[in-house]
């Protein structure tokens, strides 16, 4: 790329600008006449090299697109055909990992795990708690206040976020809230307890 500061550098603007000076190489610069050629023929070229670039440019996008669309079809035979092979009545877990149907099994033992749990205060008392269920019914949390001497149940949250929408203990005071949250399954807590994490509730 010349890196003269005159030449435009979007392709574009540089073909207008050069055909721009070549029409304008009167004799009365001094030009010459194997020069004047040389010239015309570079702009011959780069014309002719922009359209078959912007034309490989628009069946490239084209292919993609075309590749995509081959590609949703099959996979979507590939799916329907899956679900009729794994509805026979004599279809075993074997055969679908033989034909590669399986998907990876979900390793995550909420039974030796605990919540991501995470709180966002968003003033005047209110505090945003967000959790990640996996494969529980939900969470139990429970919360400790400054006037607290030990964990208080908050509430049972089997959506995310869950607001703990409480008044402040003193209205224009700021309070610490300490949280923590266990999974629930069939009624019954199971697994650890998250991390604790304590919030400093802004007025």
């Amino acid at each position: 790329m010349p890196k003269s500061t005159f030449i435009p550098a979007p392709d574009h603007d540089f073909l207008v600008w050069f055909d721009h000076f070549i029409a304008n190489l009167t004799p009365e610069y001094g030009v010459s006449e194997p020069d004047l050629t040389a010239l015309k023929a570079a702009s011959a070229d780069f014309h002719a090299r922009t359209v078959h670039s912007s034309d490989a440019a628009a069946l490239a996008k084209q292919a993609t697109v075309d590749k995509n669309n081959s590609r949703d079809t099959a996979e979507a035979l590939i799916r329907a055909e899956a679900r009729r092979i794994k509805a026979r009545s004599d279809y075993t877990e074997g055969q679908g990992t033989h034909l590669g149907i399986e998907g990876p099994k979900d390793t995550y033992d909420i039974s030796t795990s605990h919540p991501d749990l995470t709180g966002i205060d968003q003033t005047g008392g209110l505090v945003t708690l967000s959790f990640n269920k996996y494969k529980s019914d939900g969470i139990n949390i429970y919360c400790q206040r400054e006037n607290d001497a030990d964990w208080v149940f908050l509430a049972r949250a089997t959506v995310s976020p869950y607001p703990d929408n409480r008044a402040l203990l003193q209205i224009g005071k700021p309070e610490l809230r300490r949280y923590t949250a266990v999974f629930m399954l069939k009624d019954k807590e199971i697994g650890k307890y998250s991390d604790d994490i304590v919030i400093n509730c802004a007025p």
